[in-house]
């Protein structure tokens, strides 16, 4: 097995080396079948360290740098030795360009009779019934809502598949699509009257024929959790699972493997409740009556609180008088309403099966409700075992207890109560036991400096079964990296001002062609309102695309068409974000992106850390705020022949003690904090010529 640092120890080779050898050579079957392809030493590694654990049902983790190609290096020996593969993906555009793009692509090239099949959840498929229901009741919000409706009707009637994502012309996050899609809570199941027709079935009845399943990491947590979205009859068929955009695992894992409940959901039963009563039992009850408490308690437990966008752990709830008593108090009331909605629901579930159906959902919130509140009772689990039957994923039994966090999260129109395991390693550990297969990591962004404790801690992996392949490019000609002087402190209220006026001489060298991305969406609105006023006075005539004015697929497709766009946004911006060529020539960073301290889990985790005489920073702080941060770092060279500046302005990166540690970590560029050693370069890049050396007028140096 391929070792931490890249090397991989004699005797490790696998009986596949030579067949892969012939496949990636520069007149292989890859060069031959794929125009353009060109071979890269670390990509083949790659390949042969998935193919070592294919052989093994092993683990291997893969840090691959950017440029790697680590696609077709996990594709390659999972198409042909694989067996049953599952590739999960860290999101739904991934998943698409996988399953129409690169399998296609590999699959010719090797000429392998492999069948794909692409699974998302539910919420991704036009769901027949509800479609019906919306057209028949006709409660829109706008027109905007109606004309939709009628494209996504005439698109139920031509598409074969249901997907959403093939209906460009309704937007992703329209909120008709609500209206139109089934939900784990309210899908009928085989007593919908569509069941035979239904697309979320036929695509996991795919998925289920399939050699090769396309899935995210979602949907591949919400079934092991929840055993709702097919992939409980694929997995214990499957004989490898690969993990792409693999550092995403922890956070995902951690939503899933924790519990909540949110006032949403509340209302969206209430509201499903009073439309099946009036559809199947209109004279049996005054169903708005019945409703109305348990929506007003809702609603009243979100006005419990004046901000929103806020995390509070309960111990901060009870400390806090100003809160804990509006909350607690709409607490019991909700917890009573609840109560008496269950009761009432139950005496009428039986007039029809979709209010059946709404009584198990109530019951079931109504549960997960006093389990919350009480820290002593366990999470509900549906259809938890506690042990895998046939090489099953088990579902977390006793996932809660004493290492569980229980705490708030408000949102502007909702307020969601969680539980949260403070490690999902026991837990994820449990569900790679049982039937012997191959698991394969892979991200460009796993490790600090080679070392992988961090990531593999968090998932309970061995941190040994790991390999670092370096990225292709040339970063000490490509680009630079730059830390701007006499910034003030991050916490500073006049940071924000001070980046963006850091930033403005850069942009005007660059023409545009920026991402300016923060860690907060506060900074988010602060920065893109000076950039206006900023523009305007010094007449600069460069579009300014921000965070929350389209959906970021729009943004990214304006950012890449106008060619002169500065983008601002947060976390969402920071990985998964692909612009190549000249379009985007200059990312500037506002500051390290080290999670806030008061945020309740990690608040609970690194007390857990403390008193295992443990270093917070050092062990869970600064380790996840590198790997952010290389993501980050990663969206400036996408190619060979990107060429630009990364700006960081952070002064800890060079002050600090630890700066050392992280700068270390990025790809590596030459350094400088002369502003025109920056403004040269880039100037040099928007003019199409050749890049001044970037020590002439500063310190730049390689790392």
């Amino acid at each position: 097995m391929p070792a931490a640092g890249g090397t991989v120890p004699s005797g490790a080779a696998v009986s596949h080396a030579a067949e892969l050898a012939t496949i990636f050579a520069p007149t292989g079957t890859l060069a031959q079948g794929i125009e353009g392809y060109r071979p890269r030493e670390a990509q083949e590694r790659m390949a042969e360290a998935v193919a070592s654990a294919i052989e093994r049902a092993d683990t291997v983790i893969v840090e691959a740098g950017t440029g790697t190609g680590k696609t077709f290096a996990y594709l390659v020996p999972a198409m042909l030795w694989g067996g049953k593969v599952i590739l999960s993906t860290g999101t739904k555009n991934l998943q698409d360009q996988l399953f129409l793009r690169d399998i296609p692509t590999v699959r010719r090239a090797l000429n392998v009779p492999v069948s794909v099949a692409l699974l998302k959840g539910r919420a991704n498929y036009l769901c027949h019934y509800h479609l019906e229901r919306a057209e028949i009741q006709g409660r829109l919000a706008s027109r905007q809502d109606a004309a939709w409706l009628r494209e996504i009707a005439r698109f139920a009637k031509v598409t074969s598949t249901g997907d959403k994502a093939e209906l460009a012309s309704v937007p992703e996050n329209a909120p008709v699509w609500q209206l139109v899609t089934s939900t784990r809570d309210n899908c009928l199941g085989t007593e919908c009257p569509n069941y035979k027709e239904c697309f979320v079935m036929r695509a996991r009845k795919e998925a289920q024929q399939a050699d090769l399943v396309v899935v995210n990491h979602h949907l591949f947590f919400a079934d092991v959790v929840l055993r709702d979205t097919g992939m409980a009859e694929l997995l214990p068929a499957a004989n490898t699972v690969i993990f792409d955009e693999a550092h995403q695992l922890p956070e995902t894992a951690t939503l899933f493997f924790g519990d909540s409940l949110s006032t949403s959901q509340l209302l969206e039963l209430a509201r499903d409740t009073v439309a099946e009563g009036l559809s199947h039992a209109r004279d049996a009850a005054d169903w708005v009556r019945i409703a109305a408490p348990l929506e007003r308690a809702a609603r009243d437990l979100r006005l419990a609180f004046t901000k929103d966008n806020a995390r509070l752990a309960v111990n901060q709830i009870e400390a806090d008088p100003r809160i804990s008593k509006p909350f607690f108090e709409t607490l019991d009331a909700l917890e009573s309403a609840l109560g008496e909605f269950v009761t009432l629901l139950e005496s009428q579930a039986e007039r029809a099966e979709s209010l059946e159906q709404c009584h198990r959902r109530a019951v079931e919130l109504d549960q997960r409700l006093a389990a919350w509140r009480s820290e002593s009772k366990a999470a509900p689990q549906p259809a938890a075992t506690g042990e895998a039957q046939d090489g099953a994923v088990a579902a977390p039994v006793a996932a809660f207890g004493p290492d569980t966090v229980r705490w708030v999260e408000v949102f502007s129109h909702t307020v969601q109560l969680h539980r949260t395991p403070l490690s999902i390693a026991p837990i994820f550990t449990r569900q790679r036991e049982g039937h012997p297969r191959a698991w394969v990591f892979t991200s460009a962004t796993l490790s600090v400096k080679g070392n992988f404790s961090h990531y593999a801690a968090q998932l309970g992996l061995d941190k040994d079964r790991s390999l670092t392949l370096p990225s292709p490019f040339d970063y000490a000609e490509q680009g630079l990296l730059y830390v701007p002087r006499d910034l003030p402190a991050p916490q500073s209220p006049q940071f924000t001002e001070a980046v963006v006026q850091t930033a403005l001489p850069l942009i005007e060298a660059a023409g545009g062609r920026a991402f300016l991305l923060c860690t907060t969406l506060r900074a988010v609105q602060r920065a893109s309102d000076m950039l206006y006023e900023a523009f305007a006075e010094r007449g600069l005539a460069l579009p300014l695309l921000v965070q929350g004015q389209a959906s970021r697929t729009e943004l990214l497709d304006r950012f890449r068409e106008l060619g002169n766009a500065v983008l601002v946004g947060s976390q969402s911006f920071w990985e998964g974000v692909d612009v190549r060529g000249e379009a985007l020539s200059l990312v500037i960073i506002d500051k390290l992106p080290f999670a806030p301290p008061d945020d309740p889990v990690l608040a609970a985790r690194m007390e857990v850390l403390q008193k295992k005489g443990l270093s917070p920073f050092a062990v869970h702080q600064l380790p996840h705020a590198v790997i952010t941060l290389k993501q980050g770092a990663g969206r400036l060279i996408r190619s060979e022949t990107d060429r630009g500046v990364l700006v960081i302005c952070d002064t800890r990166l060079v002050e600090k003690p630890y700066g050392r540690q992280i700068w270390q970590s990025l790809p590596p560029f030459k350094r400088t904090r002369e502003a025109e050693t920056v403004i040269r370069f880039l100037e040099s890049i928007r003019d199409g010529g050749e890049a001044p050396a970037a020590g002439q007028g500063g310190e730049a140096k390689a790392d």
